[in-house]
């Protein structure tokens, strides 16, 4: 975890220990959204039952998808800090020699 003092040094990030955070935060909208979806194709299918299944299946197809793209930019993010830290570390070990 991060410490309050962290927030004004450049010693460390902190944006790999709070990615995770917000990951979860993102699968809670997407979750609410798909929700959403659901109610709204439920209502739509005594419109018209085929529209309204589509729509059901398109909101719970856009939660799978939103969750596993929400997932793929959380891990490209900290792949970026984890580069970041290897590349530091052979800076270093290039400069004792």
């Amino acid at each position: 975890m991060f410490e309050f003092r962290d927030l004004f040094q450049w010693d460390r990030f902190i944006t790999p220990t709070i990615i995770k955070t917000f990951y979860w935060l993102v699968i809670a909208l997407w979750i609410l959204f798909g929700i959403s979806g659901v109610f709204s194709g439920l209502a739509a299918m005594a419109i018209s039952p085929f529209g309204g299944f589509i729509m059901l299946l398109s909101s719970v197809a856009g939660v799978l998808v939103g969750i596993i793209f929400s997932r793929i930019v959380a891990e490209f993010i900290l792949i970026v800090f984890r580069i970041n830290e290897h590349l530091g570390a052979i800076r270093d070990q290039g400069q004792g020699h």
